[in-house]
Formats: C-alpha cells, sequence, structure tokens
C-alpha cells in the first residue's frame, strides 16, 4: 500500500509551486487558468495554505516508518533508451519533473512487492556527472534523506576518460551534503558496467581488452573513492553484475556479433546505455544492496519484469546474478 502524503515543491520552471498528493502531481497555476476568474481565489488560497507547509524546495513527506532513497545520476540511472525510462512513473518523485521512472521505478516495485515502506525520489540530467548535480541541483539535494544513490559519468571523466579526480571530490562533497543532514544516511555509489562501444568500436582506453575491463576499473575507482571518504557507505557493484550475467552465459558479451540463442543482450541498440534487461539487473542490485533482501525472493512472477517484457526464465536468472555478485 502506498504512503499517502502532501507535499510542496517550487516548480523552477513553469508554475510557483506543485502540491502533490497520494503520488500525483497537480499543478496549481495550470489548475487554476482552467478555472473561471471567480474560482482563482480558491486555488491561491488552497496554495498559499499548503505553501505554508514548507519553503523553498521540500523534500518528499511520508509515513514516519518508511524510508527515504535517493537516486542521482544521469541516464544510466534514469532507464533511458528503454521501455524502464518512464515505467511507473508516478510511484517515484522526480525531482526535477522530467517525468523518469526508470531504475527508481523498478526499485520502488521491488520494496512494494517485498512489503517494504520505501517512498523513492529520483534527480537525473542526461550526460552529466556529479559535479554538475553539486554544482546546479544543489537545492533539490539538499534535504534529510535515509539512502542516497549516487552515479558518476560513464568514463569517470568526460574529458578524461578513466580519471577520477572530480569524480573523487564531488563525490565527496556531496556525501558531506547529505550527511549534515542526516548523520544516519547511508550514500552508495553505484559502479556501472562496460560499454561494447568502448571496447569494440570507439578509440578509449578500454578499446581492444575485455568487455569486463571497463566495469571492473569503474569499480576499482568507485571503491577508492568510497575507502576515502567517512560518509560514504559503500559501492554498488552493477557492472560486476554484467560481468557475472556474462561469465554465467545469460548475458551476450558482443551486441555486434550477434546474441546468442538463449542469451540476453545487457545494452541498448548504441552499446552504450543498457536494455531494459541491464537496467533491471542494476535495480536488483539497488535492491539487494539498500534493503538487504535476497533479490531472488522476488521469483519469476516479479510484477515490474512482466511488465517489461522479461521472461519469468530471464527475471530468475537475473535475479540469481545479482545475488552472487550481491555475496562476492
Amino acid at each position: 500500500m502506498r504512503s499517502h502524503f502532501i507535499d510542496v515543491h517550487v516548480n523552477r520552471r513553469n508554475a510557483p509551486f506543485l502540491v502533490v498528493t497520494n503520488n500525483q502531481w497537480w499543478d496549481m497555476n495550470r489548475a487554476a487558468l482552467k478555472k473561471k476568474p471567480g474560482e482563482l481565489g480558491v486555488y491561491r488560497g488552497l496554495g498559499l495554505l499548503l505553501a505554508g507547509v514548507c519553503i523553498g524546495f521540500c523534500a518528499p513527506v511520508m509515513a514516519a516508518s518508511g524510508q527515504r532513497v535517493l537516486f542521482v545520476g544521469n541516464s544510466f540511472t534514469a532507464g533511458m533508451h528503454s521501455a524502464a525510462w518512464r515505467y511507473q512513473a508516478a510511484s517515484v518523485h522526480d525531482l526535477n519533473g522530467t517525468g523518469v521512472g526508470g531504475v527508481p521505478a523498478l526499485f520502488e516495485m521491488f520494496t512494494k512487492e517485498a512489503g517494504l515502506n520505501y517512498t523513492v525520489s529520483v534527480e537525473t540530467v542526461p550526460g552529466k556527472g556529479l559535479k554538475y548535480h553539486f554544482l546546479h541541483e544543489k537545492a533539490v539535494l539538499d534535504h534529510s534523506w535515509d539512502a542516497v544513490v549516487m552515479q558518476e559519468y560513464s568514463t569517470l571523466n568526460p574529458e578524461k576518460p578513466g580519471d577520477s579526480t572530480v569524480f573523487r571530490e564531488y563525490a565527496h562533497r556531496l556525501a558531506e551534503l547529505f550527511a549534515r543532514q542526516n548523520s544516519k544516511v547511508e550514500v552508495w555509489l553505484m559502479a556501472s558496467w562496460s560499454r561494447p562501444d568502448m571496447t569494440y568500436t570507439q578509440n578509449s582506453p578500454w578499446r581492444g581488452g575485455s568487455i569486463e575491463a571497463m566495469a571492473s576499473d569503474f569499480q576499482q575507482a568507485c571503491t577508492q573513492v568510497a575507502n576515502s571518504s567517512s560518509h560514504i557507505k559503500g559501492v554498488i557493484p552493477v557492472g560486476l553484475a554484467f560481468n557475472r550475467a556474462i561469465s554465467a552465459k545469460i548475458a551476450d558479451p558482443n551486441p555486434y556479433d550477434g546474441i546468442d540463442f538463449g542469451k540476453v543482450n545487457l545494452w541498448a541498440y548504441d552499446g552504450h546505455h543498457a536494455s531494459v534487461y541491464g537496467y533491471y539487473l542494476e535495480a536488483l542490485m539497488d535492491f539487494g544492496k539498500i534493503t538487504g533482501r535476497d533479490p531472488r525472493k522476488l521469483g519469476g512472477k516479479e510484477q515490474a519484469a512482466v511488465e517489461l517484457g522479461i521472461s519469468s526464465e530471464q527475471a530468475i536468472q537475473l535475479q540469481k546474478a545479482a545475488n552472487w555478485q550481491l555475496h562476492h
């Protein structure tokens, strides 16, 4: 059962504020514009009353027993280039108002199926790293959270692929920001997957190597960043889970030479973003790390898999890969 709440947010794009009730967004300015002039006062009065709940940007309000989880990242978190992108977008709170469901919505579905009470928020900007989020999105991030998942740019640094210097600085600064609001917050770094385009077709530090190498390098960088901050709890090894799916013959290692029979393609058509299978695996890893639950308990009839066209057998295999990686 979903949490019932009322929250007020400043909409930086079109309206002074938004009202959220039972996971639905209502734009009070737009609603008022559809009313007769004599009715505008009702909406303005309600807006002023609700605006008194909070000033400026407000973090989602939920039941006292619930857990507040925030996902910060780019298209790899938003689930872009797959059916996951807009999946169940109304079930999460997109702090940028862009209609993202993505990995956070998959995570939210898993927690609901597991009988857990989580309120999930997401803040994503395509093609950006943590530096951008700290410099430009701080106002919507600077609130109290119980858990935060942060995702860096897919090559660590777009100008200097493989260089984690900027990543380290802004991961630390964001973690400190969250810790000031809640000293018990669990901040996680999501270590993303190898990119086939960087491995097989483009000039990059990983060109000509194994498909597993880029994910391993990313995992190492994230581990070093996490270990150098007292405010970062650890790393969610999503890229290593991709590697595990490949070694377990669940997924094909090279989408450019065709997909072997009986295997899934973890990547989208661009060899860069994940496919729905890849994002499903990412969300399983988030679910396992944040909740401590065994992803295999979700089973072959897991609802998100059914709705996204992932077969029962494929869902079970991906759940097994996630569980294996969570314990290795």
